[in-house]
């Protein structure tokens, strides 16, 4: 394999004898993948990012685990191995995890899809780096320096298990502006990319996604069996797709016979993409969209009295930060109450939140108790969470929300 010289690391990592607090080693024994620099008792003094932090315990001073030292993050150590059984973090380790990662995707993989994510962050015991696959072409993300000296065994790891011919990297703004790394955002590290633009599959429904320069690897993954779902249940309907970013949402419907799909979205060069990735497919109903301030249009909307069959509404994290969970939650119970005006009688709506600061039962509870003060008769369909491909290995590693509600008036 010819990988570009960018990847290849100069920096030798050590290892670190760490000591935590008691609160923070039970963390550590219950498989948590974040060890906070508070919790941290015991350390080398020269500890570098990328340096393998060997956490040993108080109790027969034996190892609890091995994580990555991270010198630019209150998560001062992401966790790689949550066991006491000695182990060599070598090629063949990495190649391990990858391999197990992939395992838990073959049943997607058997469906008419050629995209998927094959390394999910902390859920996969990967912190900090994100592997999705479009097509044959591999997008890896990287949101700290920790993976550095690690990068060409896990690429090389990457592309023996996944059978991708390119790989493309993106970085974080953090990395972006870092000076430790020859790196470039949307650099081609293998292979070859004759488009930016790169078409795939999604339960036989034609996407395509930008790897150079979309939002994160270029699409979301995260939300493919609803999007799959939503389309099912979209023939002969109007379909009202809010947040709808590069049409996820819309696509499907257009593809599975939806009557007319209208695409709402801040981004106009977002719903270019929408309107690009419809007529990948062929479909018999018609495309609109608009483009603008989601709270103000679907006021607009409810004013001229217009009405949808199935509306869908998956807007970006409203709770990035503690702070801000108080408003986010007053958002999804405006964006609950503006949704249920615009769907139609016996229509569905569908509410979505991947806010991870917003718990699950706290999301569906706004949506529950917002819908009943319409007193509008209504039953709950189903509650979803991420697709396959996303695993939930630990509680703030479960984001995704989206409840299905069906008015019976």
């Amino acid at each position: 394999m010819t990988f570009s010289k960018s990847i290849e690391s100069t920096f030798q990592p050590k290892r670190l004898a760490i000591k935590l607090t008691a609160k923070g080693e039970n963390y550590v024994q219950q498989g948590h993948p974040w060890v906070f620099s508070e919790s941290i008792v015991k350390i080398n003094d020269d500890a570098k990012s990328g340096d393998l932090a060997i956490i040993f315990g108080k109790r027969k001073n034996g190892m609890i685990g091995i994580g990555l030292y991270d010198a630019d993050s209150p998560i001062r150590i992401k966790m790689i191995y949550s066991e006491s059984k000695a182990v060599k973090i070598d090629d063949a380790f990495f190649l391990r995890k990858i391999e197990n990662a992939y395992q838990k995707r073959l049943p997607l993989l058997k469906t008419d899809t050629t995209s998927y994510r094959l390394i999910f962050g902390e859920n996969d015991k990967f912190p900090s780096l994100i592997a999705d696959v479009y097509d044959s072409v591999l997008v890896v993300k990287l949101y700290s320096e920790i993976w550095l000296p690690y990068l060409k065994t896990i690429l090389e790891s990457l592309v023996k298990t996944s059978g991708c011919k390119t790989i493309v990297i993106r970085l974080s703004r953090g990395l972006q502006q870092s000076n430790s790394h020859q790196l470039k955002d949307g650099e081609v590290v293998y292979g070859t990319l004759e488009n930016e633009v790169v078409e795939f599959v999604e339960h036989g429904v034609n996407f395509s996604a930008n790897v150079i320069k979309g939002h994160k690897t270029g699409y979301f993954l995260d939300h493919r069996e609803n999007r799959r779902q939503v389309g099912l249940l979209s023939n002969n309907k109007t379909v009202l797709d809010v947040f709808s970013y590069a049409g996820g949402f819309s696509v499907h419907a257009l593809a599975n016979g939806a009557k007319e799909v209208t695409s709402l979205d801040i981004s106009s060069q977002a719903l270019e993409i929408a309107v690009q990735n419809g007529k990948l497919n062929d479909y018999p109903g018609k495309h609109f969209t608009l483009a603008g301030d989601a709270f103000k249009i679907l006021e607009q909307l409810i004013s001229e009295k217009k009405k949808f069959d199935v509306v869908v509404i998956d807007p970006p994290s409203f709770a990035k930060q503690q702070s801000e969970i108080l408003l986010a939650k007053k958002k999804y119970a405006q964006l609950a109450r503006l949704g249920e005006q615009l769907t139609a009688r016996e229509g569905l709506l569908v509410l979505a939140s991947c806010s991870s600061r917003v718990t699950s039962t706290a999301f569906y509870d706004i949506n529950e108790q917002t819908l009943i003060a319409t007193k509008r008769s209504f039953s709950v369909v189903q509650k979803t969470q991420h697709d396959i491909d996303h695993p939930i290995g630990f509680p703030e590693g479960a984001y995704l929300k989206c409840g299905y509600y069906r008015f019976q008036d």
